[in-house]
């Protein structure tokens, strides 16, 4: 099966970030894909995304370090980040595994565009700021 990384330095702690990638239901606040997401059971949310709906099943937590999915309704069938400190800026890596190999290119485009706005979250709430003034686009 197919798989791919992204990774972007993020300055902010390794903690900051896990905590944005833990909260799954504030994932419409920052996520520029996501547009709502719900509880539907144990470790598992309903996304309405820009791409269409995805049920995701957190299948790993490893704190401050990496978050693994199984995915429903979605060109992939896994995803996960990892986080990795690196001096004064965090590695985080985004990766998915999937089935159709010519779907490699726009997964690869769609993860970039996740860091990047896991980024400027991450990096607006590191700075102080006040998350409920914060705007994703």
């Amino acid at each position: 099966m197919p798989r791919l990384e992204r990774k972007l330095d993020i300055k902010a702690s390794a903690q900051t970030i896990f905590n944005i990638l833990d909260d799954t239901l504030n994932y419409p606040k920052w996520n520029i894909v996501v547009n709502e997401m719900k509880e539907i059971g144990p470790e598992k949310h309903f996304a309405k995304t820009n791409v269409g709906d995805v049920i995701s099943t957190r299948t790993e937590t490893v704190l401050n370090e990496k978050i693994s999915t199984k995915q429903e309704g979605s060109p992939m069938t896994e995803m996960g980040y990892i986080l990795k400190p690196k001096g004064n800026v965090v590695e985080a890596t985004i990766w998915a595994e999937f089935e159709l190999a010519d779907q490699e290119m726009i997964l690869g485009m769609a993860g970039e565009i996740f860091l990047k706005s896991l980024k400027k979250y991450a990096e607006y709430l590191e700075a102080g700021d006040n998350p409920a003034e914060f705007k994703k686009k």
